[in-house]
Parts: C-alpha cells; sequence; structure tokens
C-alpha cells in the first residue's frame, strides 16, 4: 500500500448531509417551478423521484448522483415553455439558497487533514457556482486546492475527469488519493482514476450499495484520521 496524499471529496451526502439540503430544495424549487401549485408540484415530483408529500427521495432519484443538467434534462418536458437554460438557472438558483447541515464538523477535520500535509480537493455533480456556495457558507472553502463541478470542464461522475483534474493540478500520483463518498457514482469514479475508493454512509446509500465499490465503507467522513492512521500502521508493519 502506498501512502495516502490527497483526498477528494464528494459533497453532498459526503461533506454535507444530503436530506437537509436537497429536500428542502426539491420542495422549494418544485413549488417555484409550479408557481406554488401542490398538486402539480407533487406530479412532477415523482418524475425526479421526489414526494412532495413526505419530502423525501426514492434511492432511485436521478437527483442523488445526478448532474442538475439530467435533473434538468428530466423536467424540461412538463414546461416546454421554459429554455433549458431558464430551467437551469432556476434549479442551480434555489440550489445556492438551500440550507446545509455539515456531516461532521468541518473545519476541525478539514484543518487537522492539512496538518498532515493532504492535498484536499471537492468534486461534486452539482454546479461549480452553487457548490462553491456552500463550502462558503460553511466557511471551509480555504482548505481546498480544487473544487470542481459538473460544469466545470472534467465532465461529471462516474467519469474520472474531476478527479483526474486534481491530480494533475496538484501533482499528486492518483493511486495516493482517496475518492470519498456517500454513491456508487463517487466509488465508480475513484476505481477509474486509479484512486482509493473510500464510501460513507451519511447519503441515502447503505453498506451494501457501496461496499463491493469500495476498499472501506465508514460511518463518516470523521473516521477518516483514525482509518488513515490504521492503514499507515498497517503499512510499516509490513
Amino acid at each position: 500500500m502506498r501512502a495516502v496524499t490527497g483526498i477528494v471529496f464528494d459533497k453532498d451526502g459526503t461533506l454535507f448531509d444530503f436530506a437537509t439540503t436537497w429536500e428542502a430544495w426539491a420542495s422549494a424549487f418544485l413549488l417555484r417551478l409550479c408557481t406554488g401549485n401542490r398538486t402539480q408540484a407533487a406530479e412532477i415530483g415523482k418524475v425526479i423521484g421526489f414526494d412532495l408529500v413526505r419530502r423525501k427521495f426514492a434511492p432511485s432519484s436521478v437527483v442523488i448522483a445526478g448532474t442538475p443538467g439530467e435533473v434538468g434534462a428530466a423536467l424540461h418536458p412538463y414546461f416546454p415553455q421554459m429554455t433549458m437554460g431558464a430551467l437551469l438557472e432556476i434549479l442551480n438558483h434555489e440550489a445556492e439558497s438551500a440550507p446545509q447541515a455539515a456531516a461532521v464538523p468541518l473545519a476541525p477535520l478539514l484543518g487537522e487533514l492539512r496538518t498532515q500535509g493532504l492535498r484536499l480537493g471537492v468534486a461534486t455533480n452539482d454546479a461549480e457556482k452553487p457548490a462553491r456556495a456552500h463550502l462558503e457558507q460553511a466557511g471551509i472553502t480555504g482548505f481546498f486546492d480544487f473544487i470542481a463541478g459538473y460544469d466545470s470542464g472534467y465532465g461529471g461522475k462516474p467519469a474520472p475527469g474531476q478527479l483526474l483534474a486534481f491530480a494533475t493540478q496538484t501533482g499528486l500520483d492518483p493511486s495516493e488519493v482517496l475518492m470519498v463518498g456517500d454513491s456508487t457514482h463517487d466509488l465508480r469514479a475513484g476505481r477509474a482514476a486509479g484512486m482509493i475508493p473510500v464510501g460513507v454512509l451519511t447519503g441515502l446509500a447503505s453498506q451494501e450499495d457501496l461496499s463491493s465499490f469500495a476498499e472501506v465503507v465508514l460511518p463518516n467522513i470523521g473516521h477518516l484520521p483514525s482509518w488513515l492512521a490504521t492503514r499507515s500502521r498497517s503499512q510499516a508493519d509490513d
């Protein structure tokens, strides 16, 4: 095993609790699109796997691991009077103002990882502008060497473009980098990039969903320092 020199984090469901952010976003977005008509919003919500009444996503929802472009493509046929650009503008505007709940206290954790000499990045299937807004709201933007959304020019996950761009920008060997995420899209992207995939259970996927794609599945990112320490001791013993 090689020493870990960097970590790329997914954003939603990894740095931030998925349900808190995106259940509020989906309700606000759908009601805005439907001009407050809750019956229509509930019907349209089914298209993206969202139950407006229960404020819950189905495990198969395109919102969980998809890009805003994919969400917009699913919804656009129901709003033919709008351009796709206008639809995405509303989608991203509501995303920027969606409430954030950190999965764990982020600044202390990220600070600890930085003091260990690790380079850090964010690779999300959200758009870059709302992603940066969320990181800024949490006061953690400065911890990251690299931040990319699906629209940053590297593609979206499960393709490895964002992750390879992180490795190129930081000069790190991908085999020494963790890709940490809550979905199979994240872990498949990590494997495709030649990184070490690490799953966390702060999204909607289960241990069973993630285990076959990950080197390890942790309860949340707060367990990373102890896991890395155990991994380093194992390397020293080999």
